[in-house]
């Protein structure tokens, strides 16, 4: 398995779990075509790639509660362009959490009292410690972030087609 220093998110990347090792909090990433080991805490991770797309993770943070309300457990848009949200299992603060791709989740499940059966893009599944009401919770929260975000690009893409096509008429 490789082991890396650093790793940005992509649209590739698929979940974040902690690896612990040697008291050290590492991160095991999924990707679509395979693993690796990341030298760095899954927070870590995430919060370099919201830098390396252009604004902090606190700032993400506060997008997401602007946009719709949400500051517990908040899902991040780390590069809406390319589709890349995350949301987090549990509390981001806590070393356990899990942080998971929005656009890879292809099924999920209720296992037993506090676990969630989920299918990702590439048919890999995973049983995780998660209760499915609050999955199914936080994966709508995501859905409805992605809803606000290309809500407002279509209406900023309208407006400025609106403006070329005024633009046009007064020139001709």
């Amino acid at each position: 398995m490789l082991i890396v220093e650093h790793l940005h998110i992509t649209r590739y990347t698929m979940a974040l779990f902690p690896f612990f090792y040697d008291e050290h909090i590492w991160t095991k990433v999924f990707e679509e075509d395979g693993e690796i080991i990341v030298k760095k805490s899954p927070i870590e991770i995430m919060e370099q790639s919201c830098l390396y797309y252009g604004a902090s993770l606190k700032g993400r943070r506060e997008g997401t509660k602007h946009m719709i309300g949400i500051s517990h457990k908040a899902p991040i848009a780390v590069e809406p362009a390319n589709e890349i949200f995350f949301f987090p299992t549990i509390s981001p603060n806590d070393p356990q959490c899990i942080w998971l791709s929005h656009l890879h989740i292809r099924h999920h499940e209720h296992i037993q009292l506090g676990k969630t059966r989920v299918i990702f893009s590439n048919g890999m599944d995973m049983t995780l410690c998660i209760s499915h009401h609050s999955f199914v919770n936080q994966l709508h929260r995501t859905a409805q972030l992605r809803t606000k975000i290309n809500e407002r690009i279509e209406a900023r893409e309208r407006k400025m087609m609106y403006l070329l096509y005024l633009r046009e008429k007064e020139l001709s």
